[in-house]
């Protein structure tokens, strides 16, 4: 096959791949919910009610410019019309996440398995008197309180906090975190995924 025909095939079989986003049923579910007619969006669209029609049953792909003044006729971010196009939120069962043994009897969880692409969850439970022992790393960090008591150290600070509260610090003074019980103490612990590649629970 020569260079020519190459260049020339190219672009239109990528295009015939490329799927395009139905927006269609929510055009019509938006106008079932403003208790519109198609020609209440006709009129106030200025576009054709048989157009209308077409785009709500994916027999026509309108323009941007029409997406706009659907959407304005609708009254919702034209962004709202793509949502039938959306991927579907991710979703991890508590008894499908990750599980790991961290210092001093502590158990680690993944909360977001691994799915999410700018933080990290975890949830962490300690037992009485387990502490996490001074380290420090990189990234902003921070603590909801689950359960427990805990005395949370960073340098000269020391805080001791409980159920409901919440904490924030640089991870790159040297902390601690220990559980003062009685019972057992947990907490959810989030900082940005790329900043540490391995966990201690704090």
């Amino acid at each position: 096959m020569s260079e020519e025909k190459l260049d020339r095939d190219g672009p239109a079989s990528t295009a015939r791949s490329v799927s395009r986003p139905e927006v269609g049923a929510e055009v019509r579910r938006w106008r079932q919910t403003r208790a519109l007619t198609l020609a209440d969006v006709g009129e106030r669209s200025g576009l054709n009610i048989g157009y209308l029609s077409q785009i709500e049953n994916a027999k026509a792909v309108p323009s941007l410019d029409a997406l706009s003044a659907i959407a304005g006729a609708l009254d919702v971010p034209i962004a709202w019309l793509f949502l039938d196009s959306a991927p579907a939120p991710r979703v991890v069962r508590e008894a499908d996440r990750p599980r790991t043994r961290g210092p001093r009897g502590a158990s680690i969880q993944e909360v977001d398995g691994g799915t999410a692409r700018d933080v990290r969850i975890l949830e962490a439970t300690v037992p009485p008197g387990g502490s996490t022992g001074v380290h420090a790393h990189s990234g902003d960090e921070h603590h909801v309180i689950l359960a427990g008591r805990w005395r949370m150290t960073q340098g000269d600070h020391v805080v001791d906090v409980g159920p409901g509260d919440y904490v924030a610090w640089d991870p790159m003074i040297p902390h601690d975190v220990e559980c003062l019980g009685p019972e057992d103490g947990r907490m959810l612990v989030i900082y940005p995924r790329h900043a540490r590649s391995s966990e201690t629970g704090s």
